[in-house]
């Protein structure tokens, strides 16, 4: 039996990069796994796979920007399964660098809509049905520009400053209602977003090039990391932010 053999995680950015691994690391632990994106073909292809390695995976197509949205993934997950212990809040969306007065209201629309107000509606749709289930984990991800910052990348920055205070106060507010609610903070991950950053050889050896252990990281590993904030060997945890990333923060 898998450590969460019984137990129901959905996961919002579910169809590549970390969202991805996060999904086929629960179903190989035993959950059931309902997990959100907008591109159907992908998720399909997810499930499908995940069906082949003898897991449960159950695609929902649906943008966290859209309340309606939000409620239908929490609902259908429940439908589904019969429960929600865990919610892993992965979606997102980065920001190309630009100055700062170049930007538009546009770009803060796009990416605050994205990176801080889906985490706050998915996180008020799903903590009522955690509770309903006895209570569980949320994990929201953050970044490491959620504790340190870049230049000409402002709007990123701020939302994922936000998702850490939103994640402590969620925290305290529901520790004795039997939520655990945690951040990770990746640094550069082996993933399509990094890709679109990282397009040529030189770009990929400077963003290798600040990390202290020598590489980028791979999804799998913040996948573990979101699985132990889930799991009862981190029970005496909450409310905080778990740094992955390869001692980029430490320097």
């Amino acid at each position: 039996m898998g450590e969460f053999e019984g137990k129901v995680a959905l996961v919002t950015g579910g169809t590549s990069g970390i969202g991805e691994a996060t999904v086929k690391s629960f179903a190989r632990e035993g959950a059931k796994v309902a997990f959100t994106g907008r591109r159907a073909a992908e998720g399909n292809s997810i499930s499908a796979a995940v069906s082949e390695e003898g897991g449960d995976a159950y695609f929902i197509e649906a943008d966290i920007r859209n309340p309606e949205h939000v409620e239908r993934m929490v609902n259908k997950t429940v439908e589904m399964y019969g429960r929600l212990d865990f919610a892993i809040n992965n979606a997102g969306v980065e920001q190309f660098f630009k100055p700062l007065v170049d930007q538009t209201l546009e770009d803060f629309d796009f990416i605050v809509e994205t990176n801080l107000r889906g985490v706050w509606l998915s996180m008020k749709a799903e903590i009522p049905a955690i509770l309903e289930s006895g209570g569980g984990a949320i994990v929201n991800t953050s970044s490491i520009f959620g504790v340190v910052a870049a230049a000409m990348n402002p709007l990123y920055v701020a939302t994922k400053h936000a998702v850490i205070g939103l994640t402590k106060s969620a925290a305290l507010e529901f520790a004795q209602k039997g939520i655990r609610v945690n951040a990770v903070l990746p640094a550069a991950i082996e993933t399509p977003m990094i890709d679109r950053f990282a397009k040529d050889e030189e770009t990929e050896k400077f963003l290798t090039s600040l990390h202290p252990i020598g590489r980028m990281g791979k999804p799998e590993e913040v996948a573990e990391t979101v699985l132990w904030l889930c799991s009862e060997r981190s029970s005496f945890v909450t409310g905080t932010s778990v740094r992955v990333d390869g001692g980029y923060t430490a320097q």
